[in-house]
Formats: C-alpha cells, structure tokens, sequence
C-alpha cells in the first residue's frame, strides 16, 4: 500500500477500504507522508466527498492517532466542546459552564491560536491569576469535583489504547 495509489483512488472518485484509511493517517502521523501528499489527498477528498463509511473510518482513524486521557474514572458520560473554527472564540467560555451547571460533567483540552484573534487559553491567559497550566490530576480532580475544567494541551499524559 503507498499513499500515491490511495490518492489516485480517491482522484479517481473511488472509495477508500478502511485499510487505506488507517494507513494514510498512521503514514502521516510517523512522518512518512509528506504534506504535499496530505495536501493532495485532502484535494481529492473535498472535490469527490466521501461515503459514510469513510468519514466514520477517517473519523476513527483519527481519534485513535494520538494520545488519549481516560477519564473513565469521573464519570459515565463527559463532554467536550470542540472548536469550529471562526474569529473571536465566543462559545467556549459561554457553553462549558452552561453545560457543566446542568450536571454534565465538562473537560476541554484547548491549544493557542493560530490568528490573530488568539485561542481560549490565549484569552485566559490574560487573566491575572488564571492557571491553565494544570497538571492532569489538578485537571481530572476539577472535572470531578466541580464539573468543569480546561487545560492548555501541550502536557502530556499516558495513553490507554
């Protein structure tokens, strides 16, 4: 399997196995694929769509990419508001304690910004005082014990694949 096949396959408008999938994410995720390769598969993707199957496969695929942190041990049922995108990161700060005060316990993991609007934590790091450099257990322990925490994602933590 190589990464020139699967793009032509998806260029070609045909549909990815789950196999080509996982090797594309793992490829790119260990360096193997270049981003111009991404880039063009991603073109491929965009102009021919996917099928259900394959946006669940990738979906998969890429959750199981990288490192993860078990929260198994708080609660059943945790959220986490992703970002979407867009200018002036309005729904964060709004959400999280909306949700958390109806009982639902909230963690977000959150990075910078990449514009010039800036990211959650960079707007909280503005706050004097304000600490989004926990540790995982301060995080784990705020989610347990008030229901709602953020953390600056750059800590890392063991993974449990």
């Amino acid at each position: 399997m190589n990464i020139i096949d699967i793009i032509a396959k998806k260029r070609d408008k045909e549909i990815l196995t789950k196999e080509e999938i996982e090797y594309f994410i793992t490829a790119y995720t260990n360096g193997e694929v270049t981003d111009y390769q991404a880039s063009a598969l991603v073109m491929a993707i965009y102009l021919n769509g996917m099928n259900e199957r394959e946006i669940t496969d990738f979906t998969l695929a890429m959750a199981h990419s990288g490192e993860k942190l078990d929260l198994s041990d708080i609660s059943k049922i945790i959220v986490d508001k992703h970002s979407s995108g867009g200018v002036g990161d309005k729904i964060t700060l709004i959400v999280m304690p909306i949700i958390a005060s109806l009982g639902v316990k909230v963690a977000k993991m959150s990075g910078r910004g990449l514009g010039i609007t800036g990211g959650t934590i960079d707007k909280l790091e503005s706050i004097p005082g304000y600490n989004v450099g926990l540790s995982i257990e301060e995080f784990k322990n705020n989610v347990k014990e008030i229901g709602i925490s953020l953390i600056r994602t750059n800590w890392k933590f063991s993974t449990s694949r």
